[in-house]
């Protein structure tokens, strides 16, 4: 990595309104970039490298060479929003295999929760009953639908398959070059392809990236078209949900239950009706995670990758918004 910089660590400042992203990489002192706050930058006109998340929205006017701007996950909603973020200034984000398996291992966990209605067992436990009357169907006979076919939902999809549940997956472009099947997962692709899904899927899992187009897609009219007694498993952005409406969704007996790691505002407020929704599990935006050395590996390679004239392998299409 001391390539970047001949042997000299490399100045990245750090630009967030909700954490402290030079706490989160302080213990990686030996990388060859430095991460620096706003305030510790010794010449904003050197600088050619950010590492962001939720900016704030004049963060990037000080740089004015600013090359890229990294996200420190796989989302870039909140740096492709930014008013003050230049034109040119090339946009990469976290692709973590490592991560992906995390998010897959969730995905199948929450997916098993519904298919066995494992939260009547823990119902059962509080009320000391032995109740052994539920019967699940075959995982064949359970059609799981995965909106979103990046890195994250195609681990979700494989995870998912293998344990024999039929896969629907929905995408929102059509390859353009012939792809090779997979065991157990069916593809539709195009603008039809999520309301298609939706329709046919006993549990649905949300994967998608946040972009103009999915903002608040899980909404009342959304909920009234999926399957009834489907279950959801919320796992992509918080603002993908409109979140008053899948209360009603699970009152009025449209759907039979939700899993929400996201929210729109993180922490929920404690007195937020899913904190003691019956028929709702919430988890604190843990269904994946990478490392801080592996966000800064990252960002050494993608830059390495711009300065060679190469495009850099986490490099975000701005017009599509991922």
């Amino acid at each position: 990595m001391s390539a970047l910089a001949g042997g000299q660590a490399v100045e990245v400042v750090a630009l967030s309104r909700t954490f402290d992203l030079c706490r989160i990489f302080e213990s990686n002192a030996d990388v060859a970039l430095r991460v620096v706050r706003p305030d510790e930058v010794v010449d904003p006109a050197r600088v050619e490298i950010a590492l962001a998340w939720m900016p704030e929205e004049r963060a990037f006017d000080a740089y004015p060479n600013l090359k890229m701007v990294s996200s420190i996950a796989a989302g870039v909603d909140s740096i492709l929003a930014c008013p003050s973020l230049p034109k040119d200034v090339v946009v990469t984000r976290v692709r973590d295999h490592a991560q992906a398996d995390l998010m897959a291992g969730f995905a199948a966990w929450q997916v098993v929760w519904h298919h066995r209605r494992m939260g009547d067992y823990i119902t059962n436990q509080a009320r000391r009953s032995w109740d052994r009357s539920f019967r699940p169907q075959a995982p064949g006979s359970v059609t799981v639908g995965v909106l979103g076919y990046g890195l994250m939902g195609r681990r979700c999809a494989m995870a998912i398959a293998a344990m024999g549940f039929r896969v629907l997956v929905a995408r929102s472009s059509v390859p353009t070059t012939p792809e090779a099947p997979l065991d157990g997962i069916e593809i539709i692709a195009g603008p039809g392809a999520i309301l298609s899904v939706a329709a046919e899927a006993d549990i649905l899992v949300n994967v998608l990236p946040l972009t103009d187009t999915t903002r608040d897609l899980l909404d009342g009219n959304f909920f009234a078209q999926m399957k009834p007694g489907a279950a959801l498993v919320q796992m992509g952005r918080g603002e993908h949900m409109v979140e008053a409406d899948l209360i009603e969704a699970l009152d009025g007996g449209q759907l039979a239950g939700a899993s929400v790691d996201v929210f729109r505002q993180e922490p929920p407020a404690e007195d937020h009706p899913f904190w003691s929704h019956p028929r709702i599990m919430v988890t604190p935006h843990k269904a994946s995670d990478t490392t801080p050395a592996e966000i800064l590996r990252q960002v050494t390679e993608n830059f390495s990758a711009l300065r060679e004239g190469r495009l850099p392998p986490g490099l975000v299409n701005r017009e599509a918004g991922y």
